[in-house]
Parts: C-alpha cells; sequence; structure tokens
C-alpha cells in the first residue's frame, strides 16, 4: 500500500533538494513527482518557482529519516507523520487572485437571473461580502460602468452543481407569489351564485328605473300636448 504523499508536494520536494543529499528519485518517489520534475527543480528549470516547505518542521519527516536516505540511496523515505486533510470551513469562499476581478461580473448574473437568491447566499458561493452586492443591486460600486453580467460557472467562481443547490434552496424558501396563490384558491360555488343573483337584482332594479323614466317623461309629453291643444282652442274661440 502507497503511503500518503506530503500536503505541499512540490514545495517539499524544492525544499529537499536544496537542503539534503537525498537522490532524485528518492525525492521523487517520496513526494510523489515524476524524477524530471524534481530533476527541473534542482536546474532551476522549472516554468513554476516554489519556495521551499521543511518536512521535519511540519512532521512529515525526521531528520533521522533524511539520515537513513542519504547513507543508502535505494532506501525510501517513510513518512513520518501524515499530512491532515485541509476541509473547507464556512464562511465566504476563498478565490485565487486571478478570478478576484470577475467576482463583480458573477454577482450582476445572479441579480439579474436569480433574484430569489439571498446576499447571503451568494456571499458563501462567490465569496464575497454583502457591501459589494448591495453596491452592484442599486449600483452604487465604484466600477459599475465596467461591470458585465457573466455566467459564475462559466467565469470558474462557483460549481453549475452549487448554482443550482443555492437556486433550489432558494426556490424553496421564497413564498408563492400572489398571482400562484389566486390560482390556487378554490372557488366557492356559494360565493359565485350569490354574486349572480346580486348583479341580476342590479340589471332589474336598473331597468325598473329606466321604464319608470320613461313613463314620467310620457306623461309628461302628453299633459303638455293638451294644454297647447287647450290654448290653441281659446285663442281661436
Amino acid at each position: 500500500m502507497s503511503q500518503p504523499t506530503p500536503l505541499m508536494p512540490h514545495a517539499t520536494a524544492s525544499w529537499l533538494v536544496d537542503n539534503t543529499a537525498l537522490s532524485f528519485e528518492q525525492i521523487a518517489e517520496f513526494c510523489g513527482l515524476h524524477i524530471l520534475e524534481v530533476q527541473a527543480m534542482a536546474d532551476d528549470l522549472a516554468s513554476s518557482k516554489y519556495t521551499g516547505r521543511d518536512p521535519v518542521h511540519s512532521g512529515e519527516l525526521t531528520h533521522a529519516e533524511i539520515e537513513k536516505g542519504q547513507a543508502d540511496p535505494a532506501y525510501r523515505l517513510k513518512m513520518h507523520r501524515a499530512p491532515v486533510d485541509v476541509s473547507r470551513t464556512k464562511g465566504p469562499r476563498y478565490t485565487p487572485v486571478s478570478k478576484r476581478q470577475d467576482k463583480p461580473d458573477g454577482i450582476a448574473w445572479i441579480l439579474r437571473n436569480h433574484a430569489e437568491i439571498s446576499d447571503a447566499q451568494i456571499s458563501k458561493l462567490i465569496g464575497t461580502t454583502r457591501n459589494t452586492i448591495a453596491a452592484i443591486r442599486d449600483r452604487s460600486h465604484w466600477n459599475i460602468q465596467n461591470i458585465q453580467a457573466k455566467d459564475p460557472v462559466t467565469l470558474g467562481l462557483c460549481s453549475q452543481r452549487e448554482l443550482d443547490q443555492a437556486v433550489a434552496k432558494a426556490a424553496k424558501r421564497a413564498p408563492a407569489t400572489e398571482v400562484e396563490e389566486e390560482e390556487l384558491a378554490p372557488v366557492d360555488a356559494r360565493d359565485e351564485k350569490d354574486r349572480l343573483i346580486e348583479q341580476l337584482r342590479a340589471e332589474r332594479e336598473a331597468a325598473s328605473r329606466a321604464a319608470s323614466e320613461a313613463a314620467q317623461e310620457a306623461e309628461a309629453e302628453a299633459w303638455l300636448t293638451a294644454k297647447r291643444a287647450a290654448e290653441a282652442a281659446e285663442r281661436n274661440g
């Protein structure tokens, strides 16, 4: 069974190259690297420069173990104490410096496409502060003119699974809209019948008032006609 590798293999290999007389093979095997990677570090040809990490200080090796390896090139170094897995703690997500400038674009995209996601969720998902979220929402952010809404998954700020989980969680917490409540509300047949009766009663009353007014107008017209006829008869007589 293979033993665990150091917590920071490349940095550990760099330290062993600079501070011990171990062979490249021994260092490569202990750190879980290819021998050519170790040789490139020794020749200062590696594309990335690593700051050495002392495995003795971290407890992964002992001086005695290093001395055994230096005395016998065929000796395989044994891990003294396996590194403890680093688990992500609660709080804002760590974002590499190269991607931090993309955060405002990702926040803007979420605010535009998923307004139901809370500021606390966005803060945890993107690794930002609520003040930044609020500034982008009300367009008071210092760089608002250059912020363009972009999918945070595409930008590498979070995974699609994490985004989907945040959306699903927000959807469960969001209250139903008024429209949905109206659509889901059952219609009371009794209320509907009462409304119909009230409507018919109002129509009958309106028709009755109209007929009464018409009768009064006809009566007044007849009276006026009779009066004019009587006055005309008197003048002719």
